[in-house]
């Protein structure tokens, strides 16, 4: 077997590394800023990965922000890349290296990394949540990554759980991502803040604000703190209660920096999720864990593709 290329495009850095045939130690690696609103992204693309280029590559696989067309190779849109609309990435790079170019979701691909390689090893239906800026998520059932027919399966942030809710950033509303993301948590506290809520948040002092400093605040008992992670935790309790009854995973694996506040949004989560569950049941033996593999998720995932796609 011969060595592989994997690419995780992300919307401040590109990540490329080569692997050699079943080993995820890196026989090279590189970082590159993406520049993602100068055009000119895919010719950075392109000399990124030539700076980790390996003699007789069988494949490049490539873990990217959507929406996209894994069957084809295409995206979409991305909402960093504003260059990048109907583009067929996997072709022009399949094209210009010679060689096979797999491409996926960043979630899907961190999803099948953490169950691959992490988290869910051992598992057999896993489902993957990453609470960041954003929520994105992968699902792998029956140990097939879960793609659907146009390749937009598992679109886990854009659940609907509160029908008349804030706006998402995709323009619909209640999506759980527009409530217990990074972003919709920083949303509620501002608005509540400018609705005359007191906080020692006020905006005076934190122009800005970030979930770290929220999460600092609901620490020290800032009651508006507390509740905007008891809100995001609720609901991120329903969304995940739907996904037991959808896919029936053993495991449920949280990624990205928001998991990293602990009780704050876990506590409100569990009992959340106990109180909506269709039948307790599905939480008999059912992991839920943490993410185990970091920033390294979208290379492994992209690694992994590869492997997928070659049995």
């Amino acid at each position: 077997m011969n060595p592989t290329i994997a690419v995780d495009i992300g919307g401040t850095h590109i990540r490329v590394a080569a692997y050699e045939p079943n080993s995820i130690k890196p026989l090279a690696r590189h970082r590159t800023k993406s520049q993602a609103t100068v055009p000119g992204v895919f010719d950075r693309l392109v000399k990124a990965i030539e700076t980790v280029w390996q003699a007789d590559v069988s494949a490049i696989g490539i873990a990217s922000p959507g929406p996209l067309d894994p069957h084809t190779g295409t995206i979409l849109e991305t909402p960093n890349i504003k260059e990048w609309v109907n583009f067929p990435l996997a072709p022009k790079l399949s094209e210009h290296f010679g060689v096979p170019v797999y491409l996926d979701n960043d979630a899907n691909m961190a999803g099948l990394a953490e169950w691959q390689f992490g988290s869910g090893m051992g598992h057999h239906d896993l489902v993957y949540l990453t609470i960041s800026t954003g929520i994105g998520g992968g699902v792998i059932t029956n140990n097939r990554l879960l793609q659907g027919f146009r390749g937009m399966c598992a679109e886990l942030g854009h659940m609907t759980v509160l029908a008349d809710g804030p706006i998402c950033g995709c323009g619909q509303r209640g999506h759980i991502e527009a409530i217990s993301s990074g972003t919709a948590i920083a949303r509620y506290v501002q608005e509540q803040i400018d609705a005359g809520q007191k906080s020692t948040l006020h905006a005076s002092r934190h122009p800005h604000l970030t979930t770290v400093q929220i999460a600092d605040a609901a620490l020290r008992g800032d009651p508006l703190a507390n509740s905007a992670f008891e809100r995001a935790g609720y609901y991120l309790g329903i969304a995940v209660a739907n996904f037991l009854a959808i896919f029936d995973p053993s495991i449920v694996v949280f990624g990205g920096g928001v998991s990293q506040v602990g009780d704050l949004l876990f506590k409100p989560f569990d009992e959340s999720l106990r109180k909506h569950v269709f039948h307790p049941h599905y939480l008999d033996d059912l992991v839920i864990t943490k993410a185990a593999l970091g920033d390294d998720a979208g290379l492994l995932g992209a690694l992994a593709l590869v492997g997928m796609k070659a049995k």
